[in-house]
């Protein structure tokens, strides 16, 4: 699951042909790398796009994480469960327009590793990707590390 503000075009690489592996991005969508379009489904539906307008702020991005990525996951059953979380859809970070706060990264980890908890025996491993304001990288990065405690 790929939580970064620019959609994971190198991971749909790897899943894009192998029914084995789900991948599942939320992303702000026409910004680099421009792919990540919903219609971009992979081999037997086990790519899941969910690219975000711009400006857009919690409310919009939760709901959409709630409608289609957990669905997804869930659906999917994980032996594991990976995260590329990037915490630049952080609303003061400087790379796209995402209006997120920590508390959201707070919430949507929480919510992996409640998946991870059902599917996976717990298996969740997180690996830092984007955040570009380093205040705003600390506390979201705080936050995940948090939810992730608390599971």
């Amino acid at each position: 699951v790929d939580i970064d503000v620019h959609h994971g075009n190198g991971t749909q690489e790897v899943a894009d042909g192998d029914a084995r592996i789900l991948f599942a991005s939320i992303h702000e969508g026409g910004i680099y790398p421009g792919t990540g379009r919903a219609e971009e489904t992979g081999i037997d539906g086990n790519v899941v796009n969910v690219p975000i307008e711009h400006f857009s702020a919690s409310a919009l991005w939760r709901r959409e994480f709630e409608r289609r990525i957990l669905p997804a996951v869930e659906t999917f059953k994980p032996e594991l469960v990976l995260v590329s979380a990037g915490f630049d859809a952080h609303a003061a970070d400087p790379l796209a327009s995402l209006q997120l706060t920590e508390d959201d990264f707070f919430w949507a980890t929480r919510e992996l590793a409640d998946l991870a908890g059902r599917h996976a025996a717990g298996r969740l491993v997180s690996t830092l990707e984007g955040g570009y304001d380093n205040g705003a990288l600390a506390r979201s990065a705080a936050a995940h590390v948090r939810a992730l405690m608390d599971a």
